[in-house]
């Protein structure tokens, strides 16, 4: 796969002032000069802020299906390249605009799931834009340790809470529900309604925080071995049942107008219509108001893909959210109390929760960590493909470990700034290959402005205001491209008759759970009166199997360990292991 990628990629262009600026840098005093000088012709002059041959109007021009004619494309801009300051500041918000909409998903799942009131869920949302933004600055790093080891990618990698996370945290919370840790109450007809449970948030906290060990650990472990143990069959896998899982747990139901408990239909309760009866205008689950409101969302990142403008295209993700909402306006499905209550300025720790561990999700939280990993792998991988830099070699391992070790101290940093694991993120990646800009610069740019979007605490009061159907319409499709990214990565596999093999085993949990997710709920009710200790082990045993992706990916895991390579015989006779990607 490396020299395939490596082969394809062409070769940076030169970017203004890519010449050596005059003088002996071994002259502190020199080059010092030389820095302020360079400072000062960058903010004082038109070639500092725009360059000289960036084609900006390509970069704003609305685009025409099946037109014929030929745009000059502008020049790309490396890694440590001297970007001007306009395309620096535009890149790094792009880059921002495109992460939001996977940035204040989690979040606003993790509030709706235990019942927490507007302001916890803006302030979480707050929370989680701050949080990426310091975090993505040290991922963007690259801090020599020790020895070989590295902290940090060197790349314009960014992180944000991923979605095993966020598929491993429903079934944690459901289990919460059901032993009594989270209050709940049944009505006569056997309805379950969950009350408020901020502490639940705090356990995965608290969880999450210790678990983060593991990932450190395994930044340390060479990648060969890494690659070995997690090859495309595996990572693909877990990456597929992901997306899969997320589409049919949030994004569908919430374009029906909830993933509640109302998506159940109850006849009676707060719950009887979506997203509750006191909603400005609630309605039954599966309206087709509430479908038609989703599908505006989503057929306007489609018509955005047809006749946007390249800038359009890497937002189109927030341009359908803002059309939805728009219109959700207009039709009076939105409450506007979350906006007025959100605070105008806002910071971490302006709430806490307490940090305390459950022990049922351990066992939980530690195969997440190792999905991290893979996941970290990946994207890193790709946002090295996409910058023309090498995907092999000894420097491409190095910022492998160092973004695997950066992933895990960013999980436990999170923990502590109130957030969930913060992971490596795929969404820029896109960004990078339409404007050719790979630069560090824009990484910064990036941000700053997540962190100027979490401080303004009203910003997060807007996006805890889009109704569930628009959220819904736009997370669909943002959840069915995580799945399409891990069929991109099991096509980087032979596909020969032991990977099909491992494949068919791994998606027969993986589907089986996405299809019909309680059949592994009663696995110990036969167990009489287990002990405490034991009866934590097997609600850990249970949360792992009822999670797709967990199941799935260890079933991968383990068939690939086990299962001999395949030989081939070659023309003269001889055997061999058949070489893999």
């Amino acid at each position: 796969m490396s020299s395939v990628s490596e082969s394809k990629q062409p070769e940076p262009t030169t970017p203004p002032f890519a010449s050596p600026l005059p003088g002996n840098y071994r002259d502190g005093r020199k080059s010092l000069r030389n820095t302020v000088s360079q400072f000062g012709r960058k903010v004082t002059t038109r070639a500092g802020w725009f360059g000289t041959d960036y084609n900006y109007s390509w970069l704003c021009m609305p685009t025409l299906p099946y037109s014929r004619k030929k745009q000059t494309l502008p020049p790309f801009y490396a890694l440590d390249a001297d970007l001007p300051l306009a395309l620096a500041i535009s890149s790094g918000l792009q880059h921002a605009l495109a992460m939001l909409a996977g940035l204040i998903t989690p979040p606003i799942i993790f509030a709706s799931s235990l019942n927490l009131d507007s302001e916890t869920s803006a302030y979480m949302i707050s929370a989680s834009l701050i949080a990426s933004g310091f975090l993505s600055l040290v991922q963007m790093s690259r801090i020599k340790l020790f020895g070989k080891y590295c902290l940090g990618t060197g790349l314009v990698s960014v992180v944000g809470t991923s979605f095993a996370t966020l598929s491993t945290a429903n079934a944690i919370f459901d289990s919460m529900y059901n032993d009594g840790t989270c209050p709940s109450t049944t009505s006569a007809e056997g309805t379950m309604t969950r009350e408020a449970c901020p502490d639940a948030y705090g356990m995965l906290l608290g969880t999450s925080l210790i678990c983060s060990f593991l990932e450190m650990f395994m930044a340390f472990v060479p990648a060969r071995v890494l690659k070995r143990i997690f090859p495309p069959m595996v990572t693909g896998t877990v990456i597929l049942m992901i997306g899969a899982s997320l589409i049919g747990s949030s994004g569908i139901l919430n374009w029906g107008g909830g993933s509640n408990d109302c998506s159940s239909s109850p006849t009676t309760g707060i719950f009887q219509l979506c997203p509750t009866i006191n909603a400005p205008r609630p309605l039954p689950w599966g309206s087709p108001e509430f479908i038609g409101l989703g599908f505006l969302s989503f057929i306007t990142i489609i018509l955005i893909e047809l006749f946007g403008s390249p800038f359009l295209k890497n937002i189109s993700i927030i341009v359908g959210l803002a059309v939805g909402c728009i219109f959700a306006g207009g039709f009076g499905y939105i409450d506007g109390s979350s906006i007025n209550t959100a605070p105008a300025i806002t910071f971490l720790w302006v709430h806490t929760f307490k940090i305390r561990v459950y022990p049922p999700a351990i066992l939980p939280m530690l195969a997440v960590y190792v999905s991290l990993a893979m996941e970290a792998i990946g994207d890193i991988t790709a946002t090295s493909e996409v910058s023309r830099l090498p995907v092999d070699g000894e420097e491409f391992d190095s910022r492998i470990q160092g973004g695997v070790l950066s992933d895990g101290l960013g999980g436990f940093l999170s923990a502590l700034l109130t957030v969930p694991p913060l992971s490596v993120f795929a969404q820029n990646n896109g960004v990078i290959s339409i404007t050719r800009c790979a630069n560090i610069s824009a990484g910064r740019w990036c941000c700053f402005f997540l962190i100027l979007f979490g401080v303004v605490g009203k910003i997060s009061g807007v996006f805890l205001a889009i109704p569930n159907p628009v959220l819904g319409g736009v997370t669909t499709f943002l959840f069915a491209n995580v799945a399409v990214s891990g069929i991109r990565v099991l096509t980087y596999s032979t596909f020969n008759r032991r990977e099909r093999f491992i494949l068919a085993a791994a998606l027969s949990f993986g589907i089986g759970d996405l299809l019909v997710p309680t059949i592994f709920t009663h696995l110990f009710d036969g167990v009489d009166q287990p002990s405490k200790g034991l009866k934590g082990l097997f609600d850990s045993i249970t949360i792992v199997l009822s999670t797709p992706f967990l199941a799935a990916g260890l079933v991968a895991v383990l068939l690939n360990l086990i299962l001999p390579q395949e030989t081939v015989m070659d023309e003269e006779g001889e055997s061999g292991t058949e070489a893999k990607i």
